[in-house]
């Protein structure tokens, strides 16, 4: 194989595309801070959705406010004991669970800060909504911008995620879907979502990050999957710098061999701002126009596809770029003048839709990135072509907000989520893996502390 760099072109948007879109927010998701000097803002979010109303983009697409996850659906993947401990923890009483605190993972990238739980069920109810509209056919792109956090374990907070919203929306649609796929376009590893689904065909996860001496540590090119997932976990690992041209490059030809080789019937893409040029903890070099494209080569494809955020520390250019691809996704181009908005100070000094890269050196030489590409698509050749499942009787889905679903909301109470520890009593396989104490020891010895800088952001 000829590795060969396609330039990226200026995005363009065919007009007779008519995709209905959702798009979730929870007006109180900017309220909840990590604490001060910690890079992770939910304030981003609130920035986006300012930024996205004053475009006009809602005119194009329906926004509902989710109702926040409960606990019963949360254990749907993650552990009662895990769940217990989100709802019960707080500032004042933290103290009392310095045990707990330790056993989940919780204290420095992931602290306990006042509403923890209220702000893990808005990111939740957000992707599971979006998923539940996506199964009933009410949309055909959801996107929730407070979603997108990857890195949550089954009984383990990590890298500023507590709740998996992805897996949790994944496990959503597999209840009318026979294969997802999942793409992370974070600088970081999809780990928690990928060892989610590490042994199972019914998910195909897709990661393009940064590896070697960065959090987590986890996604090398061996790792493939085990068992029935052998060869359905892919990651392509980049090296510093990557830029627009390198990233279209391999981005489209790995996906364009997905879809032709997986077929999968349902897409969830992570839309991790982190690996954008400037980035507080990143260290790529993607323009917006370059990040966006990844956006935009996915909705092409027509699938039922559900749009999540995730990482991303440098604010105005997070809600810059999650603005621009949700204009993308509702088919209208915006910019490049940012309108006045609520927090129109942000953008100065040239106020305009734009995250320019940077001069850094990109050290993904072509040879190293036509090494990792042909392995790659020798690894997915290796897949069962489109491999099916018996599907059986639907349960009753997740409760429905229109208008005209008000009794819906009581009988939905008796059968959606469910706890964890009888869901396992039931479906347990022989060879499945799980990373809770009792049965494996305890936390994974190969992860890296995750530490970042104390100064205030950009």
């Amino acid at each position: 194989m000829v590795f060969e760099t396609t330039p990226l072109e200026p995005i363009k948007l065919q007009s007779t595309d008519k995709r209905r879109v959702a798009y979730f927010y929870d007006s109180d998701v900017g309220n909840y801070a990590y604490g001060t000097g910690h890079p992770m803002k939910p304030h981003r979010i609130r920035m986006a959705h300012s930024l996205i109303m004053n475009y006009g983009l809602y005119k194009h697409m329906e926004i509902y406010r989710a109702k926040p996850a409960t606990k019963q659906e949360m254990c749907q993947f993650h552990t009662d004991e895990y769940v217990d401990f989100l709802s019960r923890v707080t500032t004042e009483n933290a103290d009392l669970f310095a045990k707990e605190q330790v056993k989940f993972n919780v204290g420095d990238d992931c602290p306990v800060f006042d509403g923890l739980f209220e702000f893990c069920g808005i990111s939740g109810g957000g992707s599971m909504e979006g998923a539940a509209r996506l199964n009933r056919e009410k949309c055909d792109i959801a996107i929730n911008w407070a979603g997108g956090l990857h890195h949550a374990k089954k009984s383990e907070a990590s890298g500023f995620c507590y709740l998996n919203d992805i897996v949790l929306g994944i496990i959503e649609l597999l209840r009318y879907h026979q294969r997802v796929l999942y793409i992370d376009i974070d600088v970081h590893h999809g780990d928690g979502v990928e060892e989610a689904f590490y042994t199972t065909d019914r998910v195909m996860t897709c990661s393009f990050h940064k590896y070697g001496e960065f959090f987590p540590g986890t996604g090398e090119l061996r790792d493939i999957g085990v068992g029935k997932g052998k060869n359905y976990a892919v990651n392509f690992p980049f090296r510093d710098g990557i830029d627009d041209d390198n990233y279209k490059s391999i981005f489209e030809p790995v996906i364009t061999a997905i879809m032709e080789w997986y077929q999968p019937t349902a897409v969830v893409l992570q839309c991790g701002g982190d690996s954008l040029s400037g980035d507080r903890l990143g260290c790529f070099n993607l323009s917006m126009h370059g990040h966006a494209n990844c956006v935009r080569f996915v909705k092409s494809f027509g699938l039922p596809t559900l749009v999540v955020g995730g990482g991303g520390y440098t604010m105005r250019n997070v809600s810059r770029t999650w603005t621009y691809e949700t204009g993308i996704l509702v088919n209208k181009l915006v910019g490049p003048e940012i309108p006045y908005n609520d927090y129109y100070e942000y953008y100065g000094p040239d106020y305009k839709l734009e995250v320019r890269p940077s001069n850094m050196q990109n050290a993904n030489s072509p040879e190293y990135l036509n090494k990792i590409l042909t392995q790659v698509l020798q690894n997915l050749s290796r897949t069962k072509f489109a491999p099916s499942v018996q599907m059986q009787d639907v349960p009753r889905d997740t409760v429905d907000f229109d208008d005209d679903a008000e009794e819906d909301l009581e009988a939905s109470k008796e059968t959606r989520g469910g706890s964890q520890m009888l869901r396992d009593e039931e479906v347990e396989k022989t060879g499945e893996f799980y990373d809770d104490e009792d049965k494996s020891g305890g936390k994974k010895s190969n992860e890296i502390d995750h530490k970042f800088t104390s100064e205030p952001a950009a």
